[in-house]
């Protein structure tokens, strides 16, 4: 009896044992912070830890850096050894610049991710082949608008002489309004001016519209569709830098007609998605340019009651190329420093499936989904399929923008093209000192 109590007890140990050596151990997320896709990625962790996690007593937990110098931190964090994360962010704009400090992932990629994730959005999270990231945020741009006001400027006799009237005054050209999806960007200036109280004081709104020009890389990124929709690129074919052209040019004109003219809030050069989506929301002005993860908000009555209900969305206005929308993705990949690869590679395993995708698109995040999953969500989230569709008939990515240098250019853009919009530099010399820092960088 004694001899079989030590070899029950024994075999419970060595099953303890073998139980603890199978399971997976901790992992730390550092993600990308801002609503909706925070709140979002919360209730993934916790699915993940509520069910996968919890069969492997693993559990994950997310770890946020502000937005205002997020990429240089976490660059500086992974550079330097850092192990406070083990699953860390990747983007198209950056991937370069991390894959050195990076896991490829590539042994991830399975035809059944596939059915899951569209092929394309993988294709933005590789570099030099290699695969770095399972994305889960395609990021791209609306024209969003007050479909009520932009329905009424089409049809009043009143609004619509007042606009042509406005127009000629101010832009020495005779504009009749036009829907939203046919604008272009003369449009886009002529309608802004429209709504501007101090310009039309019958206006609704008091600005037209919202310009998102604090000194900050992500702005240069909402703004740039302003150019490749002109035809323009950061360099050619042939490498050569084009940013001192008529489509630079003519894009940095667009935003400083409407800030001279006031028709956008005056302290629009501290402002990004945030303020904007606060301004516009609260039915400031009637349109704005926006990252696509705004739209979730403004559908919901106990955010935003003014625009709720009377949101309209369309492609960014179109210029001589027709409309474009800078686009990446957002993606999850693992920090070469991590003593935990095991680990990490089976929650992102796990995020690439279905369930967890489709919850992360349902509570407001906006994953790149495979047409299939696309079309289960799309009554929950609309604006899903035509995010789709954008990507694929407008979406640009500059020449050199998924280098290593992409981060430092567009950082130098933001301090130049803002210190050019708020009065402090002049155009040339914004223009110049752009492209010397670009000559730097790609070494010509």
């Amino acid at each position: 009896m004694l001899k079989s109590r030590f070899l029950t007890a024994g075999a419970a140990i060595l099953a303890t044992a073998l139980s603890a050596s199978t399971a997976l151990a901790d992992i730390t997320i550092l993600a990308w912070p801002g609503e909706p896709a925070e709140s979002a990625f919360r209730k993934v962790l916790d699915l993940y830890n509520s069910t996968e996690g919890a069969k492997n007593n693993s559990k994950a937990s997310v770890i946020y850096f502000s937005q205002q110098g997020f990429k240089e931190k976490m660059l500086a964090d992974v550079a330097a050894g850092s192990k406070e994360f083990d699953v860390m962010l990747t983007a198209t704009y950056d991937v370069g610049l991390y894959a050195p400090f990076m896991t490829p992932i590539d042994d991830l990629v399975t035809e059944d991710v596939y059915k899951v994730v569209s092929k394309n959005s993988i294709e933005t999270q590789k570099y030099e082949g290699k695969t770095y990231g399972i994305p889960t945020d395609l990021s791209l741009h609306f024209l969003y608008y007050r479909k009520d006001l932009i329905e009424q400027l089409n049809t009043d006799p009143a609004w619509k002489a007042k606009y042509e009237e406005i127009s000629e005054k101010i832009l020495g050209k005779k504009l009749s309004p036009k829907p939203a999806d046919q604008w272009d960007w003369d449009d886009f200036i002529a309608s802004a001016l429209f709504f501007t109280k101090s310009i039309n004081p019958d206006s609704p709104t008091r600005y037209g519209t919202v310009l998102q020009m604090k000194n900050l890389l992500y702005n240069i990124m909402l703004w740039q569709g302003t150019v490749a929709s002109n035809g323009g690129n950061w360099r050619d074919k042939d490498g050569n830098i084009t940013v001192d052209s008529p489509a630079f040019k003519r894009g940095l004109e667009i935003y400083k007609i409407i800030t001279d003219n006031e028709a956008t809030p005056g302290d629009s050069s501290t402002y990004e998605y945030g303020e904007a989506n606060s301004v516009f929301g609260a039915g400031q002005v009637a349109f704005m340019l926006q990252w696509n993860a705004a739209v979730p908000e403004f559908n919901d009555a106990t955010k935003y009651p003014t625009v709720a209900g009377k949101l309209g969305l369309s492609h960014e206005p179109a210029g001589s190329e027709g409309p474009k929308t800078h686009f990446h993705s957002l993606g999850l990949g693992i920090n070469k420093n991590t003593a935990k690869l095991d680990e990490a590679k089976a929650f992102l395993s796990w995020l690439a499936t279905a369930e967890p995708m489709k919850l992360y698109a349902k509570e407001g995040g906006s994953p790149p989904l495979a047409e299939g999953l696309m079309a289960e969500i799309a009554g929950d989230r609309p604006e899903m399929l035509l995010m789709g569709e954008h990507a694929a008939k407008y979406g640009f990515v500059m020449d050199g923008a998924t280098s290593a240098k992409a981060m430092g250019i567009y950082t130098n853009m933001a301090e130049n093209f803002t210190g050019y919009w708020t009065g402090e530099i002049e155009q040339d010399e914004a223009i110049a000192n752009v492209v010397a820092d670009m000559k730097k960088a790609f070494a010509q």
